[in-house]
């Protein structure tokens, strides 16, 4: 069973878990992996390790995705196949492991994604988070020439789409991790 919650304080943040039929260590090998994010991922199809070494503080990698067309239908978001960097920022084997999205001149933005994993009975408990605490250069461009009222039925979507992408994501981990 998915859980989903939320938090006001910030732009986004939402979380889902599950359990996992697997050691912490066996899930971490797995979700710290983000060249494999193709076989769990809803947008995400893989990338590569560009900078450092690959699942340590500071590596950098470059995510490859693909957007359907009737993601936020309505709205200026990229569609079709589209590139990120993005930084590890936390790497705890068995415990942690979260990315910060750069923008495009390769700072680190406050829009944060990663995984925490703890202990359960003979497996684990596998959250996956989110948050944004200011609008990062992307989503800024998307909702720069919007109005209020089309700019709060934005992040309403975004939020939407965002929240069901997290449980996607865990199924789809669940899955592969326990397969192993």
């Amino acid at each position: 069973m998915t859980q989903v919650t939320s938090n006001e304080n910030a732009l986004f943040e939402l979380s889902s878990s599950l359990y996992v039929d697997a050691a912490p260590a066996d899930v971490y090998d797995i979700v710290s992996d983000l060249a494999r994010s193709g076989e769990w991922s809803p947008e995400c199809v893989g990338g590569e390790w560009t900078v450092g070494t690959p699942r340590t503080v500071g590596s950098v990698f470059r995510g490859e995705n693909l957007r359907s067309e009737d993601v936020v239908g309505w709205a200026p978001v990229v569609r079709g196949t589209w590139f990120t960097e993005s930084e590890v920022v936390a790497a705890e084997p068995g415990r942690a492991f979260q990315w910060a999205m750069r923008d495009s001149a390769g700072r680190k933005q406050q829009s944060v994604w990663g995984f925490a994993i703890e202990p359960q009975g003979a497996g684990s408990r596998l959250t996956h988070h989110f948050r944004m605490i200011t609008a990062t250069e992307g989503i800024r461009g998307i909702t720069s020439e919007m109005s209020d009222t089309e700019r709060e039925a934005f992040f309403a979507e975004w939020g939407a789409k965002v929240e069901g992408d997290l449980g996607t994501t865990l199924g789809r981990i669940k899955d592969v991790v326990e397969e192993n």
